[in-house]
């Protein structure tokens, strides 16, 4: 059995299992004694993916990865980058979240990719065979999905919307507690919050550091798309809180640099009856520390 540790404080020492890691992942880990770090990686030889035209190798850039290291508070501290096709992102989001581990981004890496790729970035800390085990569970989600459809879904399939919305925006008024703005059928909220710039200008609603949900289709069949803006320690109670509803994560990333609080913001996309989609709004807008 291997076990890798690194200089710590007195009563600080901590050492990694990582045979564990080895075993629980079912990947082959490689340990970087510089850093006293041991990584173990998954390259995604299961599909061809093209960029601009050209097949690209996994070596360059599509391979999902998660490195750990020994923690300071925690037995052990993991972060990793996980190669992902658009039909896997949320399932395999839901899972990380539900193994206890942090999503910190969620975005493209590159332009012109052929199917679309995305790059779920995560982390935790805590007792290396749980940090193992939620890793192994987000690679366990890639490869169901896979095995069921090896070609990557081309839509949500959620069917389709009414030609001319109709929503009741007086009762997702009511829902989310603000009047908004309705047109055509449609109806959009937004809640403001506010940062401090470094030429010392407060920026807020008006410059986007907003919350955004915008409704389409009729009462019965809804679609709602829109941005959160969180402060770091809101995100995962925010992503929870969405994917417990079932909304879809479509991107997690900053706007902004050097703002105070920092702010990070993450776009959603749901489909499903407009009050449902509407409580799930309000339930996430309750998760953040308002």
């Amino acid at each position: 059995m291997l076990l890798l540790s690194m200089s710590l404080a007195p009563g600080q020492d901590k050492r990694l299992n990582t045979a564990s890691v080895d075993e629980i992942t079912g990947l082959k880990g490689k340990l970087s004694e510089r850093e006293s770090v041991y990584k173990v990686s998954s390259p995604r030889m299961d599909l061809k993916v093209s960029v601009d035209g050209w097949e690209m190798p996994p070596f360059m850039g599509l391979t999902s990865w998660a490195a750990f290291m020994p923690g300071k508070t925690g037995e052990a501290m993991v972060m990793g980058d996980l190669v992902l096709m658009q039909d896997e992102v949320n399932p395999v989001m839901s899972a990380a979240l539900d193994s206890g581990l942090q999503v910190t981004a969620l975005h493209n890496h590159f332009l012109f990719d052929e199917p679309k790729v995305y790059f779920m970035h995560i982390g935790g800390e805590g007792a290396t065979e749980s940090l193992a085990r939620g890793v192994r569970a987000a690679l366990d989600t890639v490869r169901k999905i896979r095995a069921l459809a090896p070609r990557p879904a081309q839509g949500f399939h959620s069917g389709e919307l009414p030609l001319r919305s109709s929503l009741d925006t007086s009762a997702l008024q009511k829902l989310l507690g603000v009047a908004g703005d309705v047109k055509d059928g449609m109806f959009k909220a937004v809640f403001g919050r506010s940062v401090k710039m470094p030429c010392g200008c407060e920026a807020g609603k008006e410059m986007g550091v907003n919350t955004w949900a915008a409704f389409a289709g009729a009462d019965g069949n809804a679609v709602v798309d829109g941005d959160f803006a969180v402060l770091e320690g809101e995100l995962q109670p925010v992503l929870k809180s969405l994917r417990a509803a079932g909304v879809n994560i479509v991107a997690i990333h900053s706007h902004m640099t050097h703002e105070n609080p920092r702010t990070l913001f993450l776009h959603y996309w749901g489909r499903g009856k407009a009050a449902e989609l509407a409580k799930a709004v309000r339930s996430a807008l309750d998760a953040q520390n308002r």
